[in-house]
């Protein structure tokens, strides 16, 4: 298997058969599993020592269907081949069952849309969830449909080469010109007037539905953001365009708020601060308060296809309610 002596796991993603596509997790779970033994022995650590010249067995298991329904539910299909899809998803849709939100998903429309085109994830016939957005975010997401795709874009996500833009509307505007922000650590500006956010995210302390900036442990996490458009008079809001270059639950929202200027309509990290009542006419503002979810889309997504190594980048304009928003602010900027 090599020169030098390895962890199991690490031994089988880098030296099992490439047609079996193995990841570090499934290698993983196969172990835990059973299904990997050395001269009759079989091996359930992970962490278990590979020797030079070994030779090791592993059973792959058949390829199962996923206990999760199909559902006839309608997609909004940007892309699709053989190996991967992109989808828009809307506002809303909870992108992989769990508890509370069991159908309806997209990983159950996604089951019925693609139906025998999945040749398997993990041993499960399954779509292939290499990143997420949040329930109530709408725009762009790929979906690996082969263990190959899964494997290869998974790589590209865990070395921050996938570019991901969003349109978001926040309160504020994040500007360099504003001292406040400077005095803030891990904050500062880059050429173009573009605010970078650096700063660890961890579970909140205390609700631990929630997200929190924090000064020690948690995981790294860089977000950008440039100002697209002001609105109001004097200006309360701004269109901005965010791009992650790591990628954490609610990063933009929780990132965003820690600097001051939170998303429209975020109800779990929304400003409590109020607007001018000079900003914008009363019907304005109640449709600013009304809005019914934050304000975020995801409308860029760039990647290398893990198969043809084809450069691959999709735009996605933002939907109805978060467009008809911004006209009625343009309109009353």
């Amino acid at each position: 298997m090599g020169n030098r002596i390895t962890r199991l796991d690490k031994a089988l993603t880098a030296y099992a058969p490439v047609s079996l596509n193995l990841s570090r997790s499934y290698a993983t779970r196969l172990i835990h599993k059973g299904a990997v033994s050395l001269e009759g022995v079989i091996v359930k650590e992970a962490d278990f020592k590979v020797l030079d010249r070994q030779v090791w067995k592993i059973i792959i298991p058949e390829i199962t269907t996923l206990e999760t329904v199909a559902q006839n539910i309608p997609l909004d299909v940007v892309f699709e081949d053989g190996y991967l899809i992109i989808v828009n998803k809307p506002a809303g849709m909870v992108v992989h069952p769990a508890p509370g939100s069991l159908d309806k998903t997209l990983v159950n429309a996604l089951l019925y849309h693609c139906s025998d085109t999945l040749s398997g994830i993990g041993g499960e016939r399954r779509p292939g969830i290499v990143h997420r957005i949040d329930k109530d975010t709408s725009g762009l997401l790929v979906v690996a449909k082969s263990d190959i795709a899964h494997h290869g874009l998974a790589k590209q996500f865990e070395k921050h080469s996938v570019t991901r833009k969003y349109l978001a509307l926040c309160h504020g505007v994040p500007d360099a010109a504003d001292p406040r922000l400077l005095g803030i650590p891990g904050v500062g500006f880059e050429p173009g007037n573009i605010l970078k956010i650096v700063g660890n995210l961890a579970r909140h302390r205390h609700e631990r539905q929630r997200q929190a900036v924090v000064k020690n442990g948690g995981r790294h996490a860089v977000t950008r953001a440039r100002v697209l458009q002001k609105f109001g008079t004097p200006v309360a809001l701004s269109l901005i365009e965010c791009w992650l270059e790591t990628g954490r639950t609610h990063q933009i929202r929780v990132h965003m708020t820690h600097v001051g200027h939170s998303l429209v309509g975020d109800p779990v990290y929304g400003s409590k601060r109020k607007m001018s009542g000079k900003a914008f006419s009363e019907t304005t503002q109640a449709s600013i308060k009304s809005f019914p979810r934050q304000a975020l889309h995801a409308s860029e997504l760039g990647f290398i296809h893990p198969v043809s190594n084809e450069h691959m980048h999709f735009t996605a304009p933002v939907p109805e309610d978060f467009s008809k928003l911004i006209n009625e602010l343009s309109d009353k900027a």
